[in-house]
């Protein structure tokens, strides 16, 4: 698995990796992480196209997701004392 670009975000780190024929694009905020598999044959201009798709609205999806998962974390712990 090898980095081949990351994104510049306020918010985020955004990398986009290549392995196995497919493009990882992972997507980190503090000790949250998300990842989403493309298959390369899934794109028409390559690693073009991995940009194209991380649009502003997927963006926004993506910081809700990681509100959500803090908040879900937060509450697990909290039922455990810590």
């Amino acid at each position: 698995m090898r980095i081949i670009a990351e994104l510049p975000h306020p918010e985020f780190k955004i990398s986009i990796l290549n392995m196995n024929r497919k493009f990882i694009v992972k997507i980190e905020q503090g000790s949250y992480e998300q990842t989403y598999k493309i298959a390369e044959a899934d794109l028409l201009d390559g690693v073009n196209s991995v940009f194209e798709l991380l649009d502003e609205e997927f963006l926004k999806t993506v910081a809700t997701r990681f509100t959500a998962m803090r908040s879900d974390f937060k509450e697990t712990y909290s039922r455990y004392n810590y």
